[in-house]
């Protein structure tokens, strides 16, 4: 099994899992991080932009695609070089391909982008990340056939090793204490995916030869944001309290869904779908979801295992200074009215 990546966040638990079910791994990527990782494991060096000769005249069982972010480019050179050294293309995409979240239940028949629905030149150097991934499918697709292809959209991935620290924010927040801003009601819906449950299903799913298009986010039934923060809580012993804000208050002061308010979007404005997908397909290929509390106690444990000043640098939340003031500006407006 080739792995493009394969040392950043999703691709090491990918790794792992590969291994312990005695798949040889061979790793292809520009060799600067996470060099460390599985000193026994082949790696290959080269460059996805404009280098793949380390890939020529080398077949695998199944190729997979973690490190194209929005360069469709990058997928056609790949496909088209090991289009008949591979058995499978299996292509890491996104949720963002979908260009309208407004339905309910969200499936794959939702339409994604084009360049004509995002408004972009066909040919256009740089393209906006939800078309870049929408591209990238449909070259493997075609390049491979759809008998051939394996393509994954998979929602906010969460879990130890996320570098991105958009759903670290809440363990991390709740385990500090104390009043916790809680935004909207607690009846926006979730789907989030552990990147373990991710890495797994995506490996046996290569085991068994699957093709198609399928969502990766759970749980099955969305769970409400009061759900998820309660439940990270469980998992701590600090004394938090939670001070739901509402939805545009939160706006007008400036704290963005998925922006300073990671994980939580408001089923409203063309995102009622947005965490309400059907993952009857999924689940019947073998999905399966850890518990919260699993991926909420693994989470804080890689976040302790940082460095206290990346510890204390989170690159995703609001601010605990910022978080004070909106409280008490909330706290000025009930009184108010």
């Amino acid at each position: 099994m080739l792995i493009l990546g394969g040392t950043g966040f999703i691709g090491p638990h990918q790794v792992e899992y590969a291994l312990s079910r005695g798949h040889e791994v061979t790793l292809f990527n520009r060799g600067r991080t996470n060099t460390h990782l599985f000193p026994g494991v082949e790696k290959l060096v080269g460059d996805r932009s404009n280098d793949l000769s380390a890939l020529e005249g080398r077949s695998w069982d199944a190729v997979v695609d973690n490190s194209a972010t929005n360069a469709p480019q990058w997928v056609e050179l790949s496909a088209n070089l090991l289009k008949d050294n591979c058995e499978r293309y299996i292509f890491v995409s996104t949720r963002s391909v979908y260009a309208d979240t407004s339905r309910v239940p969200m499936t794959i028949a939702a339409p994604v982008w084009t360049h004509e629905r995002a408004g972009v030149e066909p040919g256009a150097e740089r393209v906006p990340y939800g078309l870049g991934k929408a591209l990238s499918e449909q070259i493997a697709r075609d390049t491979f056939g759809e008998e051939r292809t394996l393509v994954f959209r998979p929602g906010l991935i969460i879990g130890p090793g996320d570098p991105t620290d958009r759903f670290t924010y809440w363990p991390v927040r709740i385990h500090r204490g104390g009043e916790v801003l809680a935004p909207g009601d607690g009846t926006d819906p979730v789907q989030i995916i552990d990147v373990r449950d991710f890495g797994e299903w995506l490996i046996e799913m290569a085991e068994a030869g699957e093709s198609g298009t399928y969502n990766v986010v759970g749980p099955r039934t969305p769970r409400p944001m009061a759900e998820l923060l309660y439940g990270i809580r469980a998992v701590t012993t600090a004394e938090s309290t939670f001070t739901w804000v509402d939805t545009d208050f939160l706006i007008n002061a400036g704290l963005r869904p998925y922006g300073e308010l990671p994980v939580w979007r408001p089923a409203r404005d063309g995102a009622e779908g947005f965490a309400r997908f059907d993952l009857t397909p999924e689940v019947e290929k073998g999905l399966t979801f850890r518990s919260l509390a699993d991926t909420a106690a693994a989470t804080l444990e890689y976040h302790f295992s940082r460095p206290a000043e990346r510890q204390a640098a989170l690159r995703a939340g609001v601010s605990a200074e910022r978080e004070r003031e909106v409280l008490d500006l909330w706290r000025a407006f009930r009184r108010a009215g």
